[in-house]
């Protein structure tokens, strides 16, 4: 059944955690396609037992994949909890599931069980429903089919409307979905997130099957049921302003008022900013304050969270200062990984050309395949086998060691296949020009001085 237009509702949106900030301004041609409304109505929220066994049932009774989509309260909790749970599915209707109603929601995973899941960036939603004991058995990312495809925008809203031909309304896009009771506008909008997935999924594997890429995305989609977000190292270093702070013991000050600030953000389950912001960490470590008055009148520490724990925020300082200096942190940060890239040239100039060749090479095999080349394999992959790769020069036994390098850190075969001969290339290449400008500076080493002219 085609989703029916509502032509009084409002603009294009496009989820801002996969889309620029700056939207190009709206054409003619796209002012007029219909907005997307819901075709069965809203539904009411799922908050009791007895619903959620009505929902477990209809899904059961449906047919073909089930749409799925969460929304956790980004940028208001510390936690990444789902506060919503959205499914539609043939035949089942739309479904909207409150998990803060239960202790458990095992009736929904065994309604799910050997069902396709659609979502739309799978890696944004799956942890939080990883969280409350959901898990696919299989799924199609609606997001990174987009990227395979190389559509340039790849937003739920866009692809909705590129490929299906329908707007989504933007209001209540980043809205605290902690709140309770949830405002029926905003449930209309998690609504309208699934109303049509079945559809773009469709439309979305028949250009991927037309592309050749199908299997491609299978391996893409298949790897993806296992994601789990990777442990945050130094998490602190992402602290805005960072980089005017100066020495190890501002940055060892910056270090222990971040951890200060995300204990009591955990503790809370707020997010950290609202504790108080980055600027006023950057502030604090630059100026030491040494007591509640000098602290307060630092840039950004006003507040109720500045107040109330300003003795949390000395004791961190104090702690900074008493450090010994080598339990500092340094600038740089240390890793089992490869330096930057812009150091390599200084640190092995061999390497920096083996990564110089491979890239060039990568963006010409993006630009056939049409899609960003970190889809063709994930950058860190690329930069750690280049840093490091297998001693042996030998080009049948370098490319299957290359390959078996990239498959232990977690490529997939359609990425190993098009990609290792780059590396393999890349390797032998540069090994061969470091060998023939150390054979020219050899020779010119070796050439007499010219004889003089008076000679």
């Amino acid at each position: 059944m085609a989703p029916l237009a509502d032509a009084s509702a409002a603009e294009p949106h496009d989820d801002p955690r996969h889309q620029p900030a700056t939207e190009p301004e709206e054409t003619p041609a796209e002012a007029e396609k219909p907005m997307l409304i819901l075709r069965d109505g809203l539904p009411p929220v799922v908050e009791t037992e007895a619903a959620l066994l009505e929902v477990c049932s209809a899904l059961v009774a449906g047919s073909g994949p089930v749409a799925i989509d969460a929304e956790r309260a980004s940028g208001y909790r510390y936690s990444s909890r789902a506060y919503l749970i959205q499914l539609r599915r043939d035949g089942a209707s739309t479904a909207l599931v409150d998990p803060i109603a239960f202790e458990s929601l095992a009736p929904l995973q065994e309604a799910l069980e050997g069902t396709e899941w659609i979502l739309h960036a799978a890696t944004q939603d799956l942890p939080c429903l990883t969280e409350l004991g959901l898990r696919p058995t299989s799924l199609f990312d609606t997001e990174l089919a987009g990227r395979l495809l190389g559509y340039p925008r790849v937003g739920l809203a866009t692809l909705v409307e590129t490929l299906l031909g329908y707007r989504l309304a933007k209001e209540h896009s980043a809205v605290d979905w902690s709140t309770r009771p949830l405002p029926a506008p905003w449930l209309e909008y998690a609504a309208l997130d699934v109303e049509v997935l079945v559809e773009l999924r469709d439309a979305l594997a028949a250009e991927l099957v037309a592309a050749g890429k199908d299997d491609w995305a299978r391996q893409e989609f298949d790897y993806l049921r296992t994601f789990e977000q990777p442990a945050r190292v130094d998490a602190w270093r992402r602290t805005s302003g960072l980089h005017r702070v100066r020495g190890r013991r501002g940055l060892g000050a910056v270090r222990a008022l971040w951890a200060t600030r995300d204990q009591i953000a955990e503790q809370r389950d707020v997010t950290p900013g609202r504790i108080i912001p980055d600027a006023a960490i950057v502030a604090a470590a630059q100026a030491m304050p040494a007591d509640r008055s000098a602290l307060l009148k630092a840039r950004g520490f006003h507040g109720r969270g500045a107040e109330r724990y300003a003795g949390r925020w000395l004791a961190a300082l104090r702690e900074a200062q008493e450090m010994a200096e080598e339990e500092l942190p340094t600038r740089s940060p240390r890793g089992d990984g490869p330096p930057l890239p812009r150091a390599w040239a200084e640190k092995d100039p061999v390497a920096a050309k083996r990564l110089s060749l491979a890239r060039e090479e990568m963006a010409r095999l993006a630009d056939q395949h049409g899609m960003p080349v970190e889809n063709l394999l994930t950058p860190d992959y690329l930069r750690r086998t280049l840093w490091t790769p297998p001693r042996t020069r030998e080009p049948g036994t370098l490319l299957d060691e290359i390959a078996a390098q990239l498959a232990a850190y977690g490529a997939r075969s359609w990425q190993i296949a098009l990609t290792a001969p780059i590396l393999t290339t890349a390797t032998l290449e540069a090994d061969a020009a470091a060998a023939a400008g150390a054979v020219a500076v050899a020779a010119a080493d070796d050439v007499p001085p010219a004889e003089s002219a008076e000679d």
